[in-house]
């Protein structure tokens, strides 16, 4: 092999190292790329869905009113206030559902303690759980509130320990709009 040929196959082996370099720096920037910019979607996703939803207007007994996101779609039902680091002040989430029943919750995936409000189809509080703990296990296991009757048409989540200082009780009527 003449030297000429020597420096050819070099220039080979150099320029086949240099793409897979080249390749595997493009990969890994377009994985990372991936991954930053689903994080910032999904981010921009849950903003999006707190600033922009519909908000129900709940009249406590204490004349406090609470701003309620509305849960009306079975996703919205499903992911409810899931992931929330916090809940503002006198806000809330309501869960609409289209027929009576004891609508059973858990508290998977929920950083915040809540306080649970089961509603009839009369606007009248029928159960509370109140300041119902976070659930930090990750499979299924988590435990699940059900309420005494079969009467709630609505759900209101609520920050944990608040149902008292808004004076609510078993009977009490939360007048609200439907959306």
């Amino acid at each position: 092999m003449g030297l000429t040929q020597a420096n050819s196959l070099l220039d080979c082996e150099k320029t086949d190292h240099y793409d897979m370099r080249m390749r595997w720096r493009f990969s890994t920037w377009l994985a990372l790329s991936a991954v930053i910019t689903g994080g910032l979607l999904v981010d921009d996703m849950w903003m999006a869905r707190a600033a922009g939803a519909e908000l129900a207007s709940i009249h406590t007994p204490s004349g406090t009113t609470i701003k309620a996101e509305i849960a009306d779609t079975p996703l919205k039902r499903s992911v409810g206030l899931m992931y929330r680091d916090h809940l503002k002040k006198d806000h809330g989430m309501l869960f609409f559902f289209s027929q009576p029943q004891a609508w059973t919750f858990w508290m998977k995936n929920t950083k915040i303690a809540l306080d649970l409000i089961w509603i009839d189809g009369k606007q009248r509080v029928t159960h509370i759980e109140r300041n119902v703990p976070i659930c930090t296990k990750s499979d299924d296991s988590c435990p699940q509130y059900r309420p005494n009757s079969d009467d709630a048409m609505y759900v209101l989540e609520i920050a944990g320990g608040t149902v008292d200082g808004y004076k609510i009780e078993k009977g009490s009527k939360l007048p609200f709009g439907q959306p």
